[in-house]
């Protein structure tokens, strides 16, 4: 049976939670991510996205100029913005059932966790992908 560990990203890049967005978003750009674990002592506590990072800079909660933008990137960081605790899949979870949640929650990625520890990330990307190379 095909499961998460044939597709998934192994040892994804990560940052932790005090990470501000200017960092985020550099690494996202200069490595075309749109999720990033976010790991402390050793253990993932949640996940940002591109969106995520979207919503903060256009929230109606803060309200700013266009030339604040520079200071909200210093000084917000990934906790303030990111999912916490999220869903998350093991390597032996079957590709069908991840695919399932995935399309259910409406998410881009899943966390790869065996033991608390991440382990790899699984994206919508992966799925296409391996598919797309392995046509049997």
């Amino acid at each position: 049976m095909l499961t998460v560990n044939d597709m998934m990203t192994v040892v994804p890049d990560t940052i932790g939670p005090a990470t501000p967005l200017r960092d985020i978003i550099g690494m996202m750009k200069s490595e075309g991510y749109r999720h990033l674990p976010i790991v402390a002592d050793g253990k993932l506590v949640g996940i940002i996205t591109d969106r995520d990072i979207r919503l903060v800079m256009n929230s109606p909660m803060i309200l700013h100029e266009r030339r604040q933008d520079e200071e909200l990137i210093d000084t917000v960081t990934a906790e303030a913005c990111m999912t916490p605790n999220p869903v998350t899949v093991t390597p032996d979870t079957p590709a069908y059932r991840a695919a399932e949640m995935l399309s259910i929650y409406k998410f881009g990625a899943l966390p790869v966790v065996d033991n608390s520890k991440l382990v790899g990330i699984v994206t919508v990307t992966d799925f296409l992908d391996f598919f797309a190379t392995n046509q049997t």
